[in-house]
Formats: C-alpha cells, sequence, structure tokens
C-alpha cells in the first residue's frame, strides 16, 4: 500500500484514554497521531467527573495506607467473580498506581485524593471507604490560548451561569451561601467568571472531567503530537496479519496513514448509537443518553470487520445513569445524570408504577438503573418517579431544579412538564400515573422508616456509601426523612448509558484478541472500546476513566517495546 503519511502510533479517539495512550506514546519517543471524529477533545470525559478509581495509588501511600493492592484485588474479585478474566484486573491494579507515577513524573497530569469516597459496593469484603478515587486537579484555560475552544464543553445543566463550573465539593459550600466560607466562595469563583467572560465563550477555570482533558491535551500540544479533527476513519489497513495503519476521511481527502507500531482503537464505545443500543442493551431500550454524540461504535465495528472478537455480553452491556429528560430553550434534549445530589439525601423515595419502592434510593447511579430494570420485568418501572416534598425541594433541589430555587422559577418546570405537583400525595400519584393508594402506604410507611432511622426494605443509609451521600446534619440516619410537607413532588427518570462495557477482547496489554483469542498484531484497545475489565460491574467512582487510562497506558508502552515497567 502506498503510504500518505506515516507515524509510529495512530489513536483513533481523544478522551482520556486515547490521550494518555497518545502521550505516554510521545513522551516514549514515538511519532503519534491522534485522529478525532469531531472539532473537540475530550469525548465523555470532558462531559464527567473526571474521577479516576486506581487502587493502591501513590496518594492512598503518601497518607499511610499501605497494602491496597491484596484488598482490593479481594474487592473486585467478589464484584467481577467470572465475569472477566482475572488476568485483566490484576494488569489494571498493577498498572494504575505506575501509570499514575508516570505521569506525574514526566508530565503536569496529577489528581488529588478523596480521602472518604467509599466504593460503591460496601457490603462485599475488600471494598474501602475512601482513598482509591482521586479527583483531577483545576486548570487554566487561559494557558491553552486560542485552543482553549477546541475543549469539549461540560454538560451545560452542571455548569452555573451558562458557563462556570465548580466541583461537587465547592458546591456543597456554596450551598452554605449564608457562611462566611460560602459567600467567599462565591465572590472569588463569580469574580473569576466575569473577568473570563470578557474573552471567553465561558469560564476559563476548569474542574471535573473538563480539567483532566484540557490538561492531557495541553501536554500533547507541548510534545507537538498532531490531532486531526472532524475525521472518519473508513478502515485499519492490514497486512501480513498485522494492523499496519489507517484509511482516514480528512479535509475532503482520504489519506492512508501508516502506523509502524500500532493503532489504538479509544473511540469511547457506542453509547450514542441508537442502533447498537437496540441490539446489546436491554429492553426498553435506553432512547437518551449523557454520552458524547460521537461515541457511536465505529471503531468497534472497524476491528470486527477485520476478524476483532467483541466480549462476552453480560447483563446490560452498558454503565448507567438514572436521568431527567427535558427539551432546552433551543430545542435541544437535556439529559441529567441523577447522580448523588438527590437520591441519597433524606425525604425522597423513588417508586414504580404501582407506587412502591424498588431499591435503596442511595445506591450507586449503575445499581439504581439495574434495579429499575429488574423491577420493570414484574412491574412497570421505567420511568421510575422520585418523589419528594416541599421541604426537600427547597433544601436539596430535584434533578435540574437547584436549592433555594424560588417558587416563581419552579413554574417553568412544571409548565413544561419536568416537574410534576400535587397538594396531596394522591393527588400527585393522580398527575403521575402511579397507583395513588400504593404511593400514599409508601409515604406512610417511609416517614415511620425516616422516624426510627431504619428502612427495613431496603436498608437506606445503612453503609458509608449512602452515608456519605446523604446529609450529614440530619438524624438519625443522614438518608431517611419524612415526606409530609405539601406541596409533593416528582421528577421522572429513565435508564441512560453513560458508557458501555460491552467491547472488543483484549489481554492485559490492550492488544485486541481475534475469535480464537489470538492478538491481533498492531492493534489496541482502551476504555470502552474495549471490553469492560470488570464484567459491565463499576466498583467505584471514576473506574471508568482508571481503566481507560491505566489500559491506554499500557498499549502505548507495549507499542514501544517497553512495557515491563515504567522507567
Amino acid at each position: 500500500m502506498r503510504w500518505d503519511e506515516e507515524y509510529d502510533l495512530v489513536v483513533l479517539g481523544a478522551g482520556a484514554g486515547g490521550m494518555t495512550a497518545a502521550l505516554v506514546s510521545a513522551i516514549e519517543g514515538l511519532r503519534t497521531l491522534v485522529v478525532e471524529r469531531s472539532a473537540y477533545v475530550g469525548g465523555t470525559t470532558a462531559r464527567s467527573s473526571g474521577s479516576v478509581w486506581i487502587p493502591d495509588n501513590p496518594q492512598q501511600q503518601g497518607i499511610g495506607i499501605t497494602g491496597d493492592r491484596e484488598r482490593a484485588l479481594e474487592y473486585l474479585d467478589a464484584l467481577v467473580g467470572g465475569r472477566a478474566e482475572r488476568a485483566l484486573r490484576e494488569a489494571f491494579v498493577d498498572a494504575g498506581p505506575r501509570m499514575l507515577r508516570y505521569l506525574r513524573e514526566r508530565t503536569d497530569v496529577d489528581f488529588t485524593i478523596y480521602r472518604h469516597h467509599p466504593d460503591y459496593r460496601q457490603e462485599l469484603p475488600g471494598a474501602a471507604e475512601g482513598g482509591r478515587p482521586l479527583e483531577p486537579l483545576p486548570f487554566d484555560g487561559r494557558t491553552l490560548g486560542a485552543d482553549f475552544d477546541l475543549v469539549g464543553w461540560p454538560l451545560p445543566e452542571l455548569v452555573l451561569f451558562g458557563g462556570m463550573m465548580v466541583t461537587r465539593g465547592e458546591a456543597a459550600r456554596l450551598l452554605r451561601i449564608g457562611s462566611w466560607d460560602g459567600f467567599a466562595l462565591a465572590v472569588r469563583l463569580f469574580a473569576r467568571y466575569m473577568a473570563d467572560r470578557v474573552r471567553y465563550k465561558r469560564g476559563t477555570r476548569l474542574v471535573l472531567g473538563n480539567a483532566l482533558a484540557a490538561r492531557l491535551f495541553k501536554n500533547l500540544l507541548t510534545r507537538d503530537v498532531p490531532i486531526w479533527f472532524d475525521c472518519e476513519t473508513s478502515k485499519l489497513a492490514r497486512t501480513d496479519g498485522r494492523v499496519g495503519g489507517v484509511i482516514v476521511e480528512h479535509g475532503g481527502s482520504s489519506i492512508a496513514v501508516r502506523a509502524r507500531r500500532g493503532v489504538v482503537l479509544a473511540g469511547g464505545g457506542f453509547p450514542a448509537s441508537a442502533q447498537l443500543r437496540e441490539r446489546y442493551l436491554p429492553k426498553p431500550v435506553a432512547e437518551y443518553t449523557a454520552a458524547f454524540e460521537r461515541c457511536a461504535g465505529e471503531t468497534l465495528l472497524l476491528a470486527q470487520e477485520i476478524g476483532a472478537s467483541l466480549g462476552q455480553p453480560g447483563e446490560d452491556n452498558a454503565l448507567w445513569f438514572p436521568s431527567s429528560i427535558t427539551t432546552r430553550a433551543d430545542g435541544s434534549t437535556a439529559v441529567y445524570p441523577h447522580i448523588v445530589l438527590d437520591r441519597a439525601k433524606p425525604g425522597l423515595v423513588a417508586v414504580n408504577s404501582a407506587g412502591r419502592r424498588f431499591v435503596d434510593e442511595a445506591v450507586s447511579y449503575h445499581e439504581f438503573t439495574r434495579a429499575m430494570y429488574r423491577s420493570h420485568r414484574s412491574v412497570p418501572s421505567i420511568p421510575a418517579m422520585l418523589v419528594c416534598d416541599r421541604r426537600f425541594l427547597s433544601r436539596y433541589g430535584l434533578g435540574m431544579i437547584w436549592p433555594r430555587t424560588p417558587l416563581f422559577m419552579l413554574k417553568r418546570f412544571l409548565a413544561g412538564g419536568y416537574l410534576h405537583a400535587g397538594a396531596t400525595i394522591e393527588e400527585l400519584a393522580r398527575k403521575i400515573g402511579v397507583d395513588a393508594d400504593g404511593l400514599a402506604a409508601t409515604v406512610r410507611e417511609h416517614n415511620a422508616f425516616a422516624r426510627s432511622g431504619f428502612d427495613p426494605e431496603f436498608n437506606k443509609g445503612g453503609n458509608a456509601y449512602d452515608r456519605g451521600n446523604g446529609d450529614p446534619e440530619h438524624r438519625p440516619n443522614p438518608c431517611l426523612g419524612p415526606i409530609e410537607a405539601p406541596p409533593y413532588y416528582a421528577v421522572a427518570v429513565v435508564p441512560t448509558p453513560l458508557g458501555t462495557s460491552l467491547g472488543l477482547r483484549t489481554n492485559e496489554h490492550s492488544q485486541v484478541l481475534d475469535d480464537a483469542g489470538t492478538p491481533i498484531e498492531g492493534l489496541y484497545a482502551c476504555g470502552n472500546d474495549m471490553h469492560s475489565a470488570m464484567g459491565g460491574e463499576y466498583p467505584g467512582a471514576g473506574s471508568q476513566l482508571g481503566l481507560a487510562m491505566t489500559f491506554g497506558y499500557l498499549a502505548a508502552m507495549h507499542a514501544s517495546n517497553d512495557n515491563e515497567e515504567a522507567r
């Protein structure tokens, strides 16, 4: 084949996994190209919390937590079992800390530790109450100059004033606006934001996944790694059994790009493909996603065309948020993921069409959505209804409705059908289409649980993960509160995939495998293009990005023939 361009490694996709692979490749001396389908870097990473879940990480060791490798493997063995190859999670647990040290020593990509951020499945042996999730450092978008506009935006519903970002911890401080700390923080952040808006379309103080994406991008620019935007890859070129390049449609031309050391697939899985969701996800099929709209599975299909094998389908083949849906002023669809800000707080129940609870509302977003599907097999539970009262709505907010939202602003949500209200529980039940007697009984029972502090149905607030997302000032249980102050409110939530767990089979070096389990030389996958090393389970906050960056690192190290141990 006649090549138009030649590189050592070509990476398809500019999310956290792809940019990590490209950055490590460049540091290792490989001439590297990143090919991105959209006009922006970041993909779904830019919309995420940016957390990475890495057991036995250097930051843990820095605060005296040691021996976490064995505990983490015990936890993952109990969680994953036979749903995925043990060699993959061993590779992850061993290489994740190396990846973090590698980036810390050679770049300015670094993280701070969440000392108190429990793993999602606290009932399993080896689960930790903190230390494994890490938060990306804030990033100053002004350092990117004109390239700042190439960083994908966060979800509009998760920023303030149309473009000001805050962390979860800062949001909690801002809600204490009556305190000096909350007031001082609000003044400082807002002043910075207003100064930014003189020159930029949004705030340049980036946090969460936006900060991680921007920082990886800046490091690629510093090392002169080219990124081709608005590209379509039409073919993986395979000769003599090895993937040696790609055919890229770029700038109106078809370009044959040689990749001497290989190609890394980092396209983000298929959460945004309606066709693939219909084929692989459970019924009723999710109609919406908060994932990046270009994560539509093209890289998976390209690999399958040359003999790559998909992993074994699991229970649901995705990683889930329960999300509420509405239409923005410009006519676009807003998908709001209910992560931790409302479901775990005291004074809310989630109910199915019978008006009955079906889950501990404070469980992880992944397990909450799974419970929706399981309940739906016998009682219609999609959509599910989040039900609360006036006091809850004012204190904690609900979905897109912020705490302390004045009544006149609630009218917009009511008129648009996003929020439903009733003077009584029975009236609310009729408006949202659930059984009135069932909902009334549920609220009565729940109020009794709130007084005692114990939920005998689902044990809400009975573990460290639940309590960590509840209200620490509420007693006796930070996750249980009465629903008794009319009017009563409800918001509907539906399953939405934040990513897909069904992907290409790989080995511990991120090499893609064929149907016989043999590596396809020169072809790697990471992130959600790689079949879940956790078998579709979700161990803790940031596990998707932790896996993506770790296996992106492993792919680059293998391609550079230096995969034994980071120098």
